[in-house]
């Protein structure tokens, strides 16, 4: 479970902060979970435990997303994002004075949230919880706010016409239920600020990545109206973009900084559904594994910074697993990891093929260490799962891609790049 709620939303015409309106483009540093460089770092964990685990939580995930289904600044702030499981964090400062938090970065949500004091039932953090009254710029937000009239229905209550409350329960059984507020956000340059961001302050919350006590919350980077991209909206021509990098930082981009052009970029009409808005979705038209081509009847794929693996129907799955046996030459392993469906030994002189996912417009050639997850020298798992409910495109996919979303355009772009270098 990765989506969790942290509002941090800034309205085309209702709290829109000031700097805001100025601002053109920013970037974020972004740093993958099991780096070294992580908070959520475990050296004990060998290689085989930390594959596991991510998988183990891009599943849990995925459970997450079938529910929801069913003035000119020329510095650029830069905070840390790092990866839970599937995502990367962002470092924010939020409230005056700023406090520093870790929150997760997530294009399958909208809404922003911290742990927050007083707190009925909080999992355990290496920090304090945000203490609302200990900051000179919050103000709660009342029941007839607009931004409380956003949440989903049956997601707030108004039991205190004073207060906005939510409630977000997720398909593995995670939760978030607080208020929401506004204060001050930057991402720790303290002349790029964000006054009266709006977020959740979570007073009772359960959630799978708890057991890092380094997260604290989530930014909503969906396409929503209560996401971090939808306050920044205009500003920044409703589009940003980031390069996931394996075991170092990399960044998240806003604005101008977000163009990608030149050799080698390919694009592909971006889909926004009414009855599923937080989501970003592609069509996927096939795969080719080598020279052998597979097609899907059932295109429709959500592309999810926030999982780590690739979730395709079944029997497009199937088809993929026959011919990544055909063209590798390989039998499968009975009782793989958990987490993951097909997994093979192979030979020293084993060669992967080329992957292309053809998206409408765009055929992107993945790289087959990041399709394949190396537990020892000789023995691979496919970090593809079969279901039938919920497609996603897991960002272990988009690894060393620049990935542009343009809302305005209605087109994602990919550009294979070094990551680690940009």
């Amino acid at each position: 479970m990765h989506a969790f709620i942290f509002l941090f939303l800034a309205l085309n015409s209702l709290y829109t902060p000031s700097f805001v309106e100025a601002t053109k483009s920013f970037s974020i540093e972004l740093i993958h979970h099991d780096s070294p460089l992580s908070p959520f770092y475990n050296s004990s964990l060998t290689p085989s435990e930390l594959i596991t685990n991510a998988a183990l939580r891009s599943i849990s995930r995925s459970k997450r997303v079938t529910l929801s289904q069913n003035n000119e600044i020329n510095e650029s702030p830069e905070s840390i994002v790092i990866p839970n499981g599937g995502d990367y964090l962002m470092k924010i400062y939020i409230g005056t004075p700023p406090i520093e938090r870790f929150a997760v970065a997530d294009t399958g949500s909208d809404l922003i949230w911290v742990q927050c004091s007083p707190c009925k039932q909080c999992f355990q953090q290496d920090t304090p919880y945000y203490d609302p009254s200990k900051s000179s710029t919050f103000i709660g937000l009342s029941c007839d706010s607009k931004p409380c009239s956003l949440l989903p229905q049956g997601q707030h209550r108004c039991e205190n016409p004073n207060k906005c409350e939510y409630l977000y329960v997720y398909g593995d059984n995670s939760y978030t239920i607080g208020e929401l507020g506004t204060d001050s956000i930057n991402f720790g340059q303290k002349d790029v600020t964000f006054p009266k961001s709006i977020f959740g302050c979570g007073h009772n919350n359960d959630v799978t990545f708890k057991r890092s006590r380094k997260a604290t919350g989530l930014v909503g980077l969906g396409a929503g109206p209560l996401s971090l991209v939808s306050q920044l909206g205009d500003s920044i021509g409703h589009k940003f973009s980031y390069c996931l990098a394996p075991n170092t930082t990399s960044k998240l981009k806003f604005g101008d900084e977000a163009n990608i052009n030149g050799n080698g970029v390919v694009s592909t009409p971006l889909i926004l559904k009414s009855s599923q808005p937080s989501f970003y979705y592609l069509n996927l038209e096939g795969i080719t594994v080598g020279q052998k081509t597979i097609h899907t009847t059932d295109g429709n794929i959500i592309i999810d910074s926030g999982t780590t693996l690739t979730f395709l129907e079944t029997s497009f799955y199937n088809n993929l697993v026959a011919s990544v046996k055909e063209v590798i030459g390989v039998e499968e392993v009975q009782n793989p990891p958990s987490g993951y469906n097909f997994c093979f030994t192979s030979g020293d002189q084993t060669k992967f093929p080329e992957f292309v996912f053809h998206f409408t417009g765009a055929d992107v050639t993945l790289k087959p260490e990041y399709l394949f997850v190396a537990f020892t020298n000789n023995f691979f798992c496919l970090s593809v799962i079969p279901d039938d409910q919920t497609f996603i495109f897991g960002n272990r996919a988009q690894i060393d891609f620049i990935v542009e979303y343009d809302l305005k355009g209605k087109k994602v772009s990919f550009a294979p790049t070094d990551c680690s270098k940009n």
